[in-house]
């Protein structure tokens, strides 16, 4: 029931992302992944996550597309 929850706290999302902790407190103080306090806690909204997340894959994809031209071209394939 807890991975049906809207908002996590910070060992809920660290499990949800499959990452420590620690890594994701990284992240937060980075400002790498969208979180806020409640108190002095910091929670994550799932569907923010989930957002981020395919943000993210978007952005390795198009990068791994820029990087197959590349080796094409420098091959005198394309």
């Amino acid at each position: 029931m807890a991975d049906s929850r809207e908002v996590m706290n910070i060992r809920q999302a660290s499990q949800y992302l499959g990452v420590s902790p620690d890594t994701l407190y990284k992240y937060v103080n980075e400002q790498k992944i969208p979180a806020f306090k409640l108190g002095n806690r910091w929670r994550f909204k799932k569907s923010k996550l989930d957002q981020w997340m395919e943000e993210k894959s978007m952005e390795v994809e198009a990068q791994g597309k820029k990087k197959n031209r590349a080796a094409g071209k420098a091959a005198g394939t394309q």
